[in-house]
């Protein structure tokens, strides 16, 4: 006893050395949540910390620096502001804060020492003690935390070590683990479990889902099919399609061998004027063609429209996947640079560096497709059926911007959300080998969805006030994709995420059927941790940061009642349904054609070809897209498309937004892609940055606006209360030669005569470390060149376009007939001095 009560004793002595130990070393139990002001998920573990950290802020954080204590846990790499409250343990878990990087988000790790750097390994060694660590992010982010001279050089060391050891590049095993990290404790087992989804927007997993967009976009003659329940005809095709009422399943059956992948033509929206939208994949040439296959192909083809069908060719005018990952890993090289390296690009050689990188030439011929496709659904009374070989990559980016341009809906947040469910997962679009989070699979890679969202960010920039969701919500998207915690994102195909879900249901094996188990050949097991959706955006962000997804728009009008499935009054839009029914065309480089082995049953190389009771059209019919188009422009604007009044009479919603494509107005994504550029990170305190909130600014521009108004009203000549920038003024110049001027980006809006221009693109590898100087003599940020109001020279940079608000009369207008779509140049060079 007494031998025992010694030791009891002893062990007592010993407990606080063992807490204090855990803490500063292998971590903390789930109960203990707060650690020195860091708030821990459930099971997360503090492996390091170091005390008297400054973080850089970006110019969207308030430029300057901040201190704080750096953390590294086996999740993340979190950073607490001094000044940041307590945080509340009886409050829902949120995965990242606003200053924290996750692990896998990690590419590489940079430390910066007295006139040197070099690159961390989990294998290296440093000879010297770091003054500054930057984090390289999948995300284009370089997040920079900088040790002030009181930091103990053992901490810098140690967690400098700990995060290049955790942090790990992606592969099968470390995916896996970095979801348990996160997910894996019962507690958050738990807390998901009970999670309650969106009911805000639509996820369309059941055939209630699609029944309900069909009622939304008041599409008649159509109906939901559950043919591919067990995902028989279609392994990459969602549960529930849409097809025509009049197509049976039986006969839905015989279709789908006559398509690469068995995908066959599927209903995705109804224009408010009838027309209907459709996708599909290629057609198998090498198969015979029965008679009823071919009657039933047709059927499916037209859907409810049976004068004509259009084929809208994908292949020939998009980038290929490869060529979407050549063209961002070099716009990566350039926006990011690489300190380790030293390695920049000049300025005189920045922006044709931009230029051959070929990215915003992909988003231009993406949103010029989706432009000509949204004015063909404007006529009336057509299919239009998307074509691509596999109907995965650019089937998805064109489908979705034809109907964020025609549909207020669908440039809602909810809508916006509702879109890219339907679009892109639930109709296979290959998330998991387009993202490459193994990195097992280089060749499959390519950010076709960055593309998408890229185009969405361009028709924001240009209508800002027809959006309601807005830059900062793209950005979270954009960068969520790049964490691999979401089941969104983690699958091919719904197929695959029925594999791994936890609802038995849900689960099917070509053998035994559906059985209330897992596949046994998934690599997922009940043990698992389910993962979230990406729409969860309360278990990534705070709330502060999700308010800032949305801007207030005027409300949508409900859609006027379909008169025999149309609603353009205008005859002229017509002229080309009148065409001999059940003529197809092909749509191709901007022109229409009608080629013999269009369908391959038409081709004459099946002997039932022949017997077709459908008769192709000659070419020398096809009016093309000229008339389509005039008659387009002349029912929104009776005076022309040159008149400086704008349109006349009430803006429809429902018009498409068609997005002005000239050099001057393709802007760079400069939020996204250069917000990791070091030069562009300020060392100087918050307060000496002249960057007012976008609420301020808005009521600044209201403000000014209420004195035209008072001055207009009392007679008295328009003076501006600042000296602004008129943004008509650029207009006039558009059409000019460019030789004139830098045509780059679309010039944003000074708020001042004194605020400085938007950094120039990096340069220098300089970097002022903290462990020299005393904070307060940090360099205030480098402004740059005021403009020149009375030069003939105009010079765009990184801006967001006022181009089109103000002139919303000049909008791009597909080629007509017989003419091929030029391909702008885009962007040009500039010397040094215009670019600053």
């Amino acid at each position: 006893m007494l031998t025992g009560s010694k030791t009891t004793f002893k062990v007592r002595q010993m407990l606080p050395d063992i807490k204090e130990r855990m803490l500063s070393q292998s971590g903390v139990s789930a109960r203990s949540r707060d650690v020195l002001g860091l708030r821990c998920l459930p099971g997360e573990c503090v492996l390091q910390r170091a005390v008297m950290v400054r973080k850089k802020l970006s110019a969207r954080e308030g430029r300057g620096w901040v201190s704080g204590t750096l953390f590294c846990t086996h999740f993340r790499v979190a950073f607490v502001p001094q000044d940041s409250p307590k945080p509340d343990d009886n409050a829902d878990p949120v995965l990242l804060g606003d200053h924290d990087v996750a692990l896998a988000s990690i590419e590489k790790v940079v430390v910066v020492g007295p006139n040197r750097t070099k690159l961390v390994t989990p294998n290296s060694s440093l000879k010297f003690t770091p003054e500054e660590l930057v984090l390289y992010c999948r995300d284009l982010r370089v997040v920079c935390f900088l040790f002030d001279r009181l930091t103990p050089d053992a901490q810098v060391l140690e967690i400098t070590y700990t995060i290049a050891k955790t942090y790990q590049p992606p592969k099968p095993g470390s995916v896996l683990s970095f979801q348990n990290a996160a997910l894996g404790s019962v507690e958050m087992k738990q807390f998901l479990s009970n999670r309650r989804r969106n009911t805000d927007m639509n996820w369309f997993e059941s055939a209630s889902d699609w029944e309900q967009e069909l009622e939304r976009s008041g599409a008649s003659g159509w109906r939901v099919s559950s043919v591919n329940d067990r995902f028989e005809m279609s392994t990459s095709l969602p549960r529930s399609i849409v097809v025509p009422q009049k197509v049976l399943d039986t006969e839905l059956k015989k279709s789908f061998a006559h398509f690469n992948e068995g995908r066959i033509p599927r209903w995705c929206w109804r224009h408010p004027r009838g027309s209907d939208l459709l996708r599909m994949a290629s057609f198998q040439n090498n198969i015979y063609h029965e008679k009823d296959d071919i009657r039933n192909l047709e059927m499916i083809l037209f859907g409810c429209q049976s004068s004509l069908c259009v084929v809208v060719e994908l292949d020939e005018e998009l980038p290929s996947p490869a060529d979407i990952q050549l063209a961002h890993s070099r716009l990566r090289a350039l926006c990011l640079g690489d300190i380790s390296t030293s390695v920049s690009v000049p300025d005189d050689k920045w922006l044709s560096t931009l230029e051959s990188t070929h990215w915003l030439d992909y988003t231009r011929s993406c949103l010029r497709k989706a432009s000509e496709v949204a004015c063909l659904l404007r006529g009336g009374h057509l299919t239009v059926a998307l074509q691509e070989a596999d109907d995965r990559d650019m089937g998805c980016v064109v489908c979705s911007l034809v109907q964020v341009m025609c549909d207020p809906h669908c440039r809602t947040q909810t809508g916006f959300q509702s879109l890219v469910q339907k679009e892109w997962v639930m109709s296979g679009h290959r998330f998991y080998s387009r993202i490459n989070y193994h990195r097992d699979n280089d060749k499959e890679e390519a950010p076709v969805f960055l593309l998408f969202l890229d185009c969405v960010w361009q028709l924001l920039s240009q209508y800002p006030s027809r959006f309601q969701l807005t830059g900062d919500f793209l950005l979270a998207l954009h960068d969520s994709i790049h964490l691999p915690l979401f089941s969104s994102f983690l699958a091919n195909c719904q197929r695959e995420r029925c594999k791994r879900s936890q609802n038995p249901g849900q689960s099917y094996t070509p053998v035994n059927g559906w059985r209330d188990m897992l596949h046994p050949d998934s690599s997922s097991d009940p043990s698992d941790p389910p993962l979230p959706s990406v729409w969860d955006w309360s278990l990534q962000y705070s709330k502060h940061r999700r308010d800032r997804f949305t801007q207030p728009v005027p409300p949508i009008p409900p859609l006027q009642p379909l008169l025999n499935g149309n609603l353009n009054t205008n005859p002229d839009s017509h002229r080309l349904t009148d065409t001999i029914p059940g003529s197809v065309f092909l749509l191709s480089r901007g022109i229409f054609s009608c080629p013999a082995n269009l369908l391959p049953w038409r081709s004459g190389s099946s002997g039932v070809y022949k017997k077709s009771h459908r008769r192709a059209a000659s070419s020398e019919n096809v009016p093309g897209l000229e008339r389509l188009l005039k008659a387009w422009a002349l029912a929104e604007f009776p005076q022309g498309l040159t008149s400086s009044s704008g349109p006349q009479g009430p803006l429809d919603p429902y018009e498409p937004l068609l997005p002005l494509l000239m050099g001057p107005c393709m802007g760079l994504w400069r939020e996204c892609y250069l917000r990791g550029a070091l030069h562009a990170q300020a060392f100087s305190h918050p307060v000496s940055a002249n960057h007012p909130h976008p609420v301020e600014r808005l009521a600044r521009e209201v403000q000014q606006l209420k004195d035209k108004l008072e001055q207009v009203s009392t007679g008295s000549d328009l003076n501006p209360p600042t000296k602004m920038a008129d943004p008509r003024r650029t207009d006039t110049n558009l059409n000019q030669n460019t030789n004139n001027g830098t045509f780059l980006f679309p010039a944003s809006r000074p708020q001042s005569a004194g605020n400085p221009r938007a950094a120039p693109p990096p340069t220098s590898t300089n970097h002022q470390t903290s462990r020299g100087p005393h904070p307060a003599s940090a360099a205030p940020s480098r402004p740059g060149h005021r403009d020149n109001g009375g030069s003939n020279k105009h010079t765009f940079l990184f801006g967001h376009s006022s181009v089109a608000e103000a002139r919303p009369d000049q909008r791009y207008y597909p080629a007509p007939q017989n003419a091929k779509l030029p391909k702008s140049n885009g962007i040009q060079s500039a010397p040094p001095h215009d670019r600053l």
